[in-house]
């Protein structure tokens, strides 16, 4: 059975059982009728994937893998604002009439800084050390600029990464202020650790762990049914995934390099309301 799908099931059933409510306070995020929606919500959720043992996309629900890697390139890759960018619609109401999202997520991976190698952008820095000073303890990225944050249609929810080399193995930490499990969860877990098997490839590393970092795991109020039937559905293996190995630099990369294989999967979660 996927590991992820336990992992994932029992961070819900401890959000769930244990978790602070919402009800009464007050809340910033509305659903489409203008009601607060609320959440149960746990601080601090650890979780740790071991890229090794498995590629841990969920089989409780499927989840679009190439779609969240395309969303994912958008950001890493193309270092795009706007949506006319990225072949899915997720990001439409977040952007203005002209497609852009403001200052956020792509836009700040692609500002240059000086760097004790040269001026280059965060990406382009993460590449250039995992090559040449791999045991570097300073191999990071950070999208959360408060000097722009007035300036972004959202605020960055997955804002940072940092990146470890043990050996020959390029481990990961993903951290996220903020996340709406049941929509977004496995969605971000299977970008990045996609992310991580492209960065090891194109720098002579092999894919390690992924450990993710949530400051806020919540599970909103009208999502709570949907997850607890979602939760008690059969687990099957994890699907088979690698890259095309014929890429070797980070730019190249497509959604057609992916080749996953054997993904047994429940059937499909639609109409998920989205809290805004």
């Amino acid at each position: 059975m996927s590991k992820a799908d336990v992992l994932f099931v029992n961070m819900c059933r401890e959000i769930l059982d244990h978790g602070f409510s919402t009800e009464g306070q007050q809340v910033r995020a509305r659903w489409e009728d203008g009601s607060p929606a609320h959440t149960i919500k746990t601080f601090g959720v650890v979780n740790r994937y071991d890229l090794q043992e498995e590629f841990p996309a969920l089989t409780l629900r499927p989840t679009a893998i190439k779609s969240a890697v395309d969303e994912m390139l958008w950001i890493w890759q193309k270092k795009s604002n706007n949506i006319k960018d990225l072949n899915s619609h997720i990001w439409d109401q977040w952007a203005d009439e002209e497609g852009s999202i403001g200052k956020a997520y792509g836009y700040q991976l692609g500002i240059k800084y000086k760097f004790h190698q040269g001026e280059m952008d965060q990406v382009d820095n993460v590449i250039w050390q995992l090559k040449n000073t791999p045991y570097s303890r300073r191999i990071m990225t950070n999208i959360y600029n408060f000097a722009d944050l007035s300036e972004m249609g959202l605020e960055p929810c997955a804002y940072s990464m940092t990146f470890n080399v043990t050996g020959n193995k390029l481990n990961a930490v993903l951290n996220q202020r903020s996340q709406d499990i049941l929509a977004a969860n496995n969605w971000n877990v299977v970008q990045y650790s996609v992310l991580v098997h492209m960065l090891a490839q194109v720098c002579g590393l092999v894919p390690g762990e992924l450990v993710h970092v949530i400051a806020d795991a919540h599970i909103y109020d009208r999502h709570v049914p949907i997850i607890e039937e979602m939760i008690t559905r059969p687990q099957y293996p994890a699907p088979k995934f690698r890259l095309n190995p014929e890429v070797k630099d980070f730019y190249d990369f497509t959604t057609d390099d992916l080749i996953v294989e054997d993904y047994q999967k429940n059937p499909q979660i639609k109409n998920i309301p989205i809290a805004v």
